[in-house]
Order: structure tokens, then C-alpha cells, then sequence
């Protein structure tokens, strides 16, 4: 990987608003309401004007939303028409009038517990709707009755609005179980009418938490099984007159959750102290903060143990042949990275943390395997066949962005 192929780290709070912003889409939302428009609406009949002689019924349906976002917030204005025919008798006449409504709703995308992302709604009010009638001209006595019209319309279009929104048909549209999407499980959680709210940044970690788990972090790294180890020759033994060949492959990779680790930090260093002293009581301290960072307990870690199988072959005289079982040891690290990327971060592995066990074909095998001390050897050519292998990160990075966008949810 190159500097300019390095990935931009960013924390799982970052994350966290990222993924919101990016999974709350216009047509997420305009997909969110849907089961408002087209929906029938009637209102009355109602006696209005002076002892409520005249009487009022309006019927009409919901229209397409518009919806505009507005940054930098995860917030959406939503207008709803409404196109209402209203019908008004008075003193035995009828007045047939159209009238255009419009509703103004404010949609916030909120998250909450577990690792749930809900479109909330505020009540409507009649503040909210709006009311222009188109009509001919008409008597002063039908004007007199426009103004209680359009205050009787507004309060009950919001009163039905307000319904809708509260159907749990219409709260299950509205509420996206995250965990239970990508675990592709129904959800526990939808139509619930109330919810424990958490910040985004909060929502971040815990996706770190509850989605990149081992067993998902095991189905990235199985792709190592079955890769071919190939070391040789080698010139090892006194006079480097023995000359050794692996063969092997690579097994199916074990992942667990790490083990904690206690860092203990560093004596802080004391004025008296010599600049040497000094200065390694500085390189110490260094050393414990990047030990810290590496053992954060907030980033979500694996233990990685990658078996491999290997066939040794050692030629001095004539071939002396050995088995070797290898498990080697990699520390692995979810990390966010931008735009909207999860790396599976692995650090290399070290030859003197391989655990190689030799199995000798005969007695003279195992005797030059004690006298040759091969073992140092081949476990620094293991290590740095796998240091290659782990250092391709493309195969162990997803980029949650294009899943969103290629998600129909």
C-alpha cells in the first residue's frame, strides 16, 4: 500500500454520524410516508356560520410528498398535499368549492437502543397546514363562512395527520432496525411507540460492537484457507551445507474476541534524573501510549490465529523430511476509516511469536533438526509469507457506503 492508498482514520463516533447521514436518504424518507400518500380523507359534515345554519363536508386525498434536506443535520422538511373538493349548503343552496391544502412536517433521523435509526415526527398542529380555496366569485354570504371553513380544515387535517402517523403500521415504516436488517432477522423493536434515544456517536460504537463481530470478522479472513507457503531454498546448518525446502498451506483461520490487556503506565520521570535516565523514562512513556492506543478498550479487537501445514524437506547427503504445524498469531482491529469504510487492521505478525512444532521422519531427521536449528528459520519466512498476505487490506475492508446505497430498505 502506498501513502496515497492509505486509509484516513476516523473514530466510531465519526462513524456513527456518517452512517446516519449517508443511510437517511430523500427517498428513504419519501419511502418512510409512504403509507400516507394516496389515503382518502374526508371532513364533516359540519354545521357552521350563525347557529350553525350552514353545513360543511370536505373529501379529498393525500398527494405525493416533497421532501428537502437540510444540513448539516440529519433533518427533512416534508410537504404533504392535499387536494379537497368542499362542499358548503346554505338556506337549501349549494356552494361547490376546490381547495388546495398543504401540510408541513419536520422529519428528524434519530437513533436509538439497541441500534435502531427512527424518523421522528413532531405532532402537526394547524399552524402546520395550509389553506387556499379557489373559487368564483361569490355572495357576501358565503364569504362570511370561508374564514370558520378554513380553521375547521386546518385543525381537522392535522388531527388526521396526526392519526396516521400514529397507526403502528405507519411507526414500523419509520423505524429501521440496523442490527436486524444486516442480521436479515425480524426486528423486536419496530412499531414501538416510545424509545430510549442515544447520540450518534453512541449509535457508532455500539455498531462496532453488536455488527462487526468475530464470526462476521471470520467470514472476511476464511479466504486465507487453502493459500500455498512455498520457503526455499534455504542454506541452514554448519558450513550451510544443509539445504532446506517448505511446502505447506494454510489452514482455516481461527478468530476469537481479544483478551483484555492491562497497560501499565510509566513512571513519570523525576527532575534529578539523568538525561539518559531521562530519556528513557520519555521512550518509555511513548512506548505506553502507543501500547494504550493499540489496547484501547474502545476499539473492538480480534485475536487471529492462522494454522498452517508444512512439508520440510532438508538435504545434506541425502533428503531428511519433516512435518510442521504452525499457528501463527495476529492481532486484529476494527477501524472506521473514510468515507464510510470498516478496515480490518492487522498488525504483523512477529517471527518470534510463531508456534512451530517439528515432526521428524526418522531418527537421523530428528537428530539434524536438533543440529541444524531450523526452526528460527523457517519461522521468520512464515512470518514474512503471512506479513505479505495481511498487508493486502482490500480483502478485509468494507465499504458500508455502497451497501447502503445498494440496500432496498
Amino acid at each position: 500500500m502506498t501513502l496515497s492508498d492509505a486509509p484516513t482514520w476516523i473514530d466510531y463516533a465519526e462513524f456513527g454520524e456518517r452512517f446516519v447521514a449517508a443511510a437517511v436518504t430523500e427517498s428513504r424518507i419519501e419511502s418512510a410516508v409512504s403509507s400516507v400518500a394516496g389515503q382518502g380523507i374526508t371532513i364533516g359534515p359540519f354545521g357552521i356560520g350563525p347557529a350553525g345554519l350552514a353545513r360543511f363536508v370536505a373529501k379529498g386525498s393525500i398527494g405525493k410528498p416533497t421532501v428537502i434536506r437540510r444540513a448539516p443535520h440529519v433533518h427533512f422538511d416534508v410537504m404533504l398535499p392535499v387536494t379537497l373538493r368542499v362542499d358548503v349548503t346554505l338556506g337549501g343552496q349549494r356552494l361547490r368549492l376546490e381547495a388546495v391544502v398543504e401540510i408541513d412536517l419536520t422529519m428528524h433521523a434519530r437513533t436509538a437502543d439497541p441500534l435502531l435509526i427512527v424518523i421522528d415526527i413532531p405532532p402537526v398542529t394547524g399552524r402546520d397546514v395550509s389553506f387556499v380555496m379557489r373559487a368564483q366569485a361569490i355572495g357576501s354570504a358565503w364569504e362570511v363562512l370561508l374564514n370558520p371553513i378554513a380553521q375547521l380544515v386546518q385543525r381537522e387535517v392535522a388531527n388526521r395527520i396526526n392519526a396516521i402517523l400514529a397507526d403502528p403500521v405507519s411507526q414500523r415504516g419509520r423505524t429501521f432496525d440496523v442490527q436486524a436488517i444486516l442480521d436479515g432477522t425480524r426486528s423486536a423493536y419496530k412499531g414501538r411507540t416510545t424509545h430510549e434515544w442515544i447520540g450518534y456517536d453512541e449509535f457508532g460504537h455500539r455498531f462496532f460492537d453488536l455488527i462487526v463481530t468475530a464470526d462476521r470478522v471470520r467470514q472476511v479472513v476464511e479466504s486465507m484457507a487453502g493459500k500455498p507457503i512455498e520457503v526455499g531454498p534455504l542454506r541452514t546448518g554448519p558450513g550451510n551445507k544443509a539445504e532446506v525446502w517448505v511446502q505447506g498451506s494454510v489452514r482455516l483461520p481461527k478468530v476469537a474476541p481479544a483478551a483484555a490487556v492491562a497497560v501499565t503506565p510509566a513512571p513519570v520521570p523525576r527532575i534529578a534524573e539523568l538525561p539518559r535516565a531521562a530519556a528513557e523514562s520519555a521512550a518509555a512513556a511513548v512506548a505506553t501510549a502507543v501500547a494504550a492506543e493499540v489496547h484501547d478498550p474502545a476499539l473492538v479487537r480480534f485475536d487471529l490465529t492462522i494454522p498452517v501445514s508444512l512439508e520440510i524437506s532438508v538435504d545434506v547427503l541425502k533428503t531428511n523430511r519433516y512435518k510442521a504445524e504452525v499457528q501463527v498469531p495476529v492481532a486484529l482491529t476494527a477501524r472506521a476509516a473514510e468515507p464510510l469504510l470498516i478496515i480490518i487492521d492487522a498488525a504483523p505478525p512477529r517471527a518470534r511469536d510463531i508456534d512451530l512444532e517439528m515432526t521428524a521422519e526418522g531418527w537421523r531427521a530428528a537428530a539434524l533438526g536438533k543440529l541444524a536449528g531450523m526452526r528460527k528459520q523457517i519461522a521468520a519466512q512464515v512470518a514474512t509469507v503471512v506479513r505479505a498476505e495481511v498487508a493486502d487490506v482490500s480483502r478485509r475492508t468494507i465499504d458500508v457506503g455502497a451497501r447502503l446505497n445498494a440496500t432496498r430498505v
